[in-house]
């Protein structure tokens, strides 16, 4: 694998789904994925998909993490955190709006934000993936400062065009959104072809 690292990041916001099958779409592809979970990450991993630990996670997204390389999100002395380490970009998902404010405003306090800030800084991609609802004027703020300084904002909001039937066909057009703004060339639902 000579392809450079995706930074994949897990944050406290409800949408730990999300998460779990973007991690595993990029390990079933080989991706090489750099992984970081907040300590709210894994609250949500708990709460909302029963995963407790890395071992429950791997389970959870196939097994195989042979491209998977996992950091502690309070090392922030560690490889993401500088930007002579190349990556390919970035993706939070889902990112709470605490992570979003501290990226907003340029006030790392984790491995995450600083990886985040690092993806910025050398203008690399930073995909945001919230799922807030409804937004205050204080996220509305801190997502169009993040947007400004180079982030991409793709909240995890479904469409319904290709007609789901199940909870995964919802998660799975999000996840596709975001495989495709990280320029991997990776299908996982139908795309919009027109009204012909």
């Amino acid at each position: 694998m000579n392809r450079l690292p995706v930074i994949l990041a897990i944050t406290g916001a409800s949408g730990a789904p999300y998460g779990v099958r973007l991690l595993e779409v990029l390990a079933l592809h080989q991706v090489p994925t750099w992984l970081m979970i907040s300590p709210h990450g894994w609250r949500l991993l708990a709460e909302e998909c029963g995963i407790t630990d890395d071992r429950g996670l791997k389970q959870a997204t196939g097994g195989d993490w042979t491209s998977v390389r996992v950091f502690d999100d309070k090392d922030r002395g560690a490889e993401p955190a500088s930007g002579s380490a190349k990556t390919a970009g970035m993706v939070i998902c889902p990112c709470s709006m605490g992570t979003v404010a501290a990226i907003a405003h340029g006030t790392s306090r984790s491995l995450i934000e600083r990886a985040a800030d690092v993806v910025l800084k050398e203008r690399r991609r930073l995909v945001l993936v919230p799922r807030e609802t409804p937004l205050s004027l204080v996220h509305l703020r801190n997502l169009t400062l993040a947007t400004e300084a180079g982030a991409v904002v793709l909240p995890a909001a479904p469409g319904f065009y290709h007609k789901p039937q199940q909870v995964r066909d919802l998660v799975d057009f999000v996840v596709q959104r975001v495989v495709d703004h990280l320029g991997l060339d990776i299908a996982l639902v139908k795309r919009w072809e027109g009204n012909s």
